[in-house]
């Protein structure tokens, strides 16, 4: 699964490369992604790597190869200008997404922000509705929340972001998970237990 900035950058990638035969610069990344600094690229192009979807040819300048799409890629930017949300607590029945047939995608809720750093009050109640493609969900129910901090920058998850969550009761060590803290706040954290 990708987050939005990374299906981005891999989209403009992949254009970039099928229209001129080079990839672009990580100014040009930058720019194209509205992102303050390189570094950000960088995060996200390391990302790519780690899912598979991009290789950096070494030795050489502007070498980044797409090894493969999502499946269901589009070339157009998800979209943009959301409504500020208030979060709230997540409660378990938020229903079963819709299904849209034809372009293969499913509606699912947004409920909200979830931190990515200091925890806030956690989400509760649906704010917005938005499709995702099939190929990004598995099984189960799925919600949406809109990333709020840098905490998760190095997974290539940035501030502004959109997040794609299943319900589940449990999780293994190393996923990113929505960690309730005291019950009443939640956070974006990657799960690392011990012993």
């Amino acid at each position: 699964m990708l987050t939005r900035k990374q299906h981005e950058l891999l989209m403009f990638i992949h254009e970039r490369i099928k229209e001129s035969g080079v990839s672009p610069s990580f100014d040009e990344m930058k720019e194209a992604l509205d992102l303050a600094s390189k570094s950000g690229i960088h995060r996200l192009i390391t990302a790519l790597e780690e899912r598979g979807f991009l290789r950096r040819l070494p030795h050489r300048a502007r070498a980044l190869e797409v090894v493969k799409l999502p499946q269901q890629a589009t070339t157009s930017s998800p979209p943009k200008g959301r409504a500020p949300f208030k979060p709230q607590l997540v409660e378990a029945g938020a229903g079963q997404p819709a299904m849209n047939a034809a372009n293969d995608t499913r509606e699912i809720s947004v409920l909200g922000k979830i931190a990515a750093g200091t925890p806030i009050e956690a989400i509760q109640q649906e704010r917005d509705r938005m499709h995702v493609p099939e190929s990004m969900l598995g099984a189960g129910e799925h919600y949406a929340l809109e990333v709020q901090g840098d905490s998760m920058i190095n997974a290539g998850i940035l501030d502004g972001d959109y997040v794609v969550i299943r319900k589940t009761d449990t999780a293994t060590s190393g996923e990113i998970v929505v960690a309730l803290v005291m019950g009443e706040e939640a956070t974006l954290k990657r799960l690392r237990k011990k012993g």
